[in-house]
């Protein structure tokens, strides 16, 4: 993992976010290239650098670092809140099929989090006597 700087602050935070349309319905695989076209673009705006991207027909996968000041849930809300306004705009007619009363994306999500260490390793770190 890289370490990243920014002004005051050196960090290594990784999210890792999973997320479904509505209903789940699987539909992400037919409109792939302007998904990600738009969660790159919501990312390079933010300043989020984008690690791996993978859209599955009902869910995606988007493992990336972020600065600390940047919430995980502020993170997944404004990609999701773009990104479905975008679809709306670009892909209308099939979504209004699959989409009745609106939205595009469920309200739930997933978060993880990875960095240069495991938890089990920052554990036994704090835990250490010489520490104390």
């Amino acid at each position: 993992m890289e370490v990243r700087r920014g002004n005051h602050t050196v960090y290594t935070i990784n999210y890792r976010f999973v997320w479904c349309p509505k209903y789940r319905h699987a539909v992400l695989d037919l409109i792939e290239a302007s998904l990600e076209r738009s969660i790159r673009g919501v990312a390079g705006r933010y300043g989020y650098d984008i690690l791996s991207l993978h859209i599955a027909p009902d869910h995606v996968h988007l493992f990336l670092s972020a600065h600390p000041k940047h919430a995980p849930s502020e993170i997944v809300r404004m990609i999701k809140s773009v990104t479905a306004r975008e679809m709306w705009e670009q892909h209308e007619p099939l979504l209004e099929q699959m989409f009745w009363g609106g939205g595009f994306w469920e309200r739930s999500f997933y978060v993880g989090t990875a960095g240069e260490m495991s938890g089990r390793t920052v554990e036994r770190y704090i835990n250490r006597t010489e520490h104390v």
